[in-house]
């Protein structure tokens, strides 16, 4: 059997973990809060404790943790994977994180034999279920050699965009920009319709069948018809998200006033006390709506 390990299980992580195992995979996880780990290994795999016993395990490893500050404690922290991995091995870095950091990670990871995956992902915990979300990737040859089957099981678009890391994480911060753009755009128009006393539900109906439309107002414009703001991505993701994409134009002095706009409606958001609630609930920031209410109450 195929063996393929992962770390952090999280809406994402336990949706490509399952996708694997369900394709044939003997996975290894392992997850830094207590049980997650030995909850997936309920319905077949392998729990871990640490990352260094994942990759004592398998060869190839894929990280799907939130950040470049907990990737590093995935890599170098105590029971880190780093200092178990040989040479030889992969690391495939799923996170979204500023590209320059991912380029300095393939030269640490490269004087210690690792072979590295830059490798953004995109599409949700249902599409991550399914095996259909999309993967942004840069890794040279030999990584792609060795992880390629495993990349190609987990998700239903794997792009090469490079043969060194930098350019997946590239593109994947400009596909934040329009992603946390196209939300906050959406929030706004549903905002000012709500403020004209328009139905939520006509205009929702409207919007949907007309030019305007979006994914991300399909989408996210649902979760504040219904009234539930469980986070399926938070507002602080994009408060994270967005600061990346205007770190990575500002150290060229590129101008982005759209996506400046929108990490400020994030962070007014965050601010506001809504940074573990769903992104949608960026339309909270808006004064005099009443939005509607939960279905379930």
């Amino acid at each position: 059997m195929n063996k393929a390990g992962l770390i952090g299980l999280g809406a994402m992580g336990a949706g490509i973990a399952a996708t694997l195992r369900n394709k044939g995979y003997e996975m290894h996880v392992c997850d830094a809060r207590p049980g997650a780990a030995a909850r997936f290994a309920e319905a077949g795999g392998i729990a871990c404790a640490t990352p260094a016993e994942v990759v004592r395990q398998c060869d190839v490893v894929i990280s799907v943790v939130v950040n470049a500050e907990q990737t590093e404690a995935v890599l170098f922290g105590e029971g880190g994977a780093a200092a178990a991995m040989k040479p030889g091995q992969v690391f495939v870095m799923c996170s979204t994180v500023d590209p320059n950091w991912s380029i300095a990670l393939e030269g640490r990871l490269g004087a210690l034999g690792i072979l590295y995956v830059d490798a953004p992902i995109s599409g949700g915990a249902a599409k991550a279920a399914s095996g259909q979300m999309t993967m942004m990737s840069a890794a040279r040859p030999e990584a792609y050699t060795k992880a390629g089957p495993v990349l190609d099981a987990m998700a239903g678009k794997v792009y090469r965009l490079g043969d060194r890391a930098g350019a997946g994480s590239k593109v994947k911060i400009i596909n934040q920009l329009l992603a946390g753009v196209h939300i906050a755009a959406a929030a706004e128009a549903m905002a000012l319709g709500l403020r004209e006393g328009v139905a939520a539900d006509a205009l929702y109906e409207v919007i949907t069948h007309s030019a305007g439309n979006s994914w991300m107002f399909e989408n996210r414009m649902a979760h504040v018809l219904a009234g539930d703001y469980t986070p399926l991505s938070a507002v602080d993701i994009f408060v994270k998200d967005l600061g990346l994409v205007l770190d990575t134009a500002r150290a060229t002095r590129f101008p982005l006033p759209l996506a400046s706009t929108a990490h400020q409606m994030f962070m007014q958001a965050s601010s506001a006390g809504f940074a573990r609630e769903d992104d949608s609930a960026v339309i909270k920031i808006f004064p005099g709506i009443e939005l509607p209410a939960s279905k379930s109450e």
